[in-house]
C-alpha cells in the first residue's frame, strides 16, 4: 500500500492508494500519525473516497510528532568527500553511528519551495535519504525483531546549511531551519520490500545527476539503527529515521557546488518515486 497526505478543498487528506496511481480519501483517519498508530488498511475500504484531479499531495507526514533522527556519514563514499570538505566537522574514527535530530515544525511535499535563506545561507545543501517509520512503539528492539517494527519507508531530502552546521560545531541548527525537509511523494508500506531494502537511490539538480547509490551500502543498517537508538530511548509510532546520505551532495564536487534558487531538486528512490523541490 501506499499513503499520502493530501490537500482537498482546503482541508489535508489521508488517502491510500494500491497502485500509485488511484488514491483513495481515508475518513477513518484523521491524520498520517493516526494512521500509523492504527496499522493502515489491508484493502481499500467501501466508504473510501475516490480523489479527483484537483488534490496536491502533500508531505506524507506534514507535521512530525518528535524531531525526525537522523544517521551523519552512513555512506563509505560520502565519509570521504564530507571531510576534504571539512576534516574538523566530519573526520575522524567513526567506531558507532552518528546520531543526530532534526527539528520539523512542518515537513513539505512534492514541487513546494527550498528557503534558500539569503544573507544567512551561503552554502545550501541537498541530501537524498531513505526514510523509515517506525509503526509501533520499539524499545530494546533485537536486530533480528527489527523488521516486525517498521511500518514503511519514504524519501526525505536533509537539506542542509553547511555554513551553519559547521560554524555551530554540531548539526542541529544546520539542519533545521524551516523548510528544510522535504518528505514524500507517499509512505510505502514495507510489505512491499525485501528487508533490509537493497534500492537505488539518486538525487538529480536541474536534471544532472548528482547522487547515485543503493541502500545496500549503509554502513549501519536498518536493523542496527532500530536496535541500538532502541536501548535508551522509546522510539513511537510515527518515529522517522532519515538513514544517511551517499556521495554527491554539493559539499562534495569540486570545487564545493551548493544550491541557488531557482535550482530544481529532485529525489529518487526505486520502489518510492521521486521528490521534486524547488529552490526559493
Amino acid at each position: 500500500m501506499r499513503y499520502y497526505t493530501i490537500e482537498k478543498d482546503g482541508a489535508e487528506r489521508t488517502a491510500v492508494s494500491a497502485d500509485g496511481k488511484n488514491l483513495y480519501i481515508l475518513p477513518q483517519f484523521s491524520d498520517m500519525n493516526d494512521l500509523i498508530c492504527r496499522g493502515g488498511v489491508s484493502e481499500i475500504p467501501e466508504d473510501a473516497q475516490a480523489v479527483g484531479p484537483d488534490s496536491k499531495i502533500l508531505s506524507p507526514i506534514p507535521r512530525p510528532k518528535q524531531d525526525v533522527l537522523c544517521l551523519g556519514i552512513n555512506y563509505a563514499a560520502h565519509a570521504v568527500e564530507a571531510d576534504r570538505f571539512s576534516s574538523e566537522a566530519f573526520g575522524g574514527d567513526r567506531p558507532y553511528p552518528i546520531f543526530f535530530s532534526k527539528r520539523v515544525n512542518y515537513s513539505q511535499g512534492p514541487d513546494a519551495g527550498i528557503p534558500s535563506y539569503r544573507g544567512l545561507v551561503d552554502s545550501l545543501d541537498y541530501e537524498c535519504e531513505l526514510g523509515v517509520i517506525i509503526g509501533k512503539d520499539a524499545k530494546n528492539v533485537k536486530m533480528e525483531d527489527a523488521a516486525e517494527y517498521i511500518f514503511g519507508y519514504t524519501i526525505v531530502n536533509d537539506v542542509s546549511a553547511r555554513n551553519l552546521q559547521t560554524r555551530h560545531k554540531q548539526w542541529y541548527f544546520g539542519k533545521s531551519l524551516d523548510g528544510f525537509t522535504p518528505m514524500g511523494p507517499c509512505i510505502v508500506t514495507a510489505d512491499e520490500f525485501s528487508f533490509p531494502p537493497k534500492i537505488g537511490i539518486s538525487c538529480l539538480v536541474n536534471g544532472e545527476v548528482r547522487q547515485d547509490s543503493n541502500t545496500g551500502n549503509l554502513i549501519a543498517g536498518i536493523a542496527e539503527i532500530i536496535s541500538i537508538l532502541s536501548e535508551g530511548m522509546t522510539l513511537q509510532a510515527g518515529t522517522i529515521i532519515a538513514t544517511g546520505t551517499p556521495s554527491g551532495v554539493g559539499m562534495g564536487m569540486t570545487p564545493p557546488t551548493f544550491l541557488n534558487e531557482g535550482d530544481v531538486v529532485e529525489c529518487r528512490i526505486e520502489g518510492i518515486g521521486s521528490l521534486r523541490n524547488i529552490v526559493c
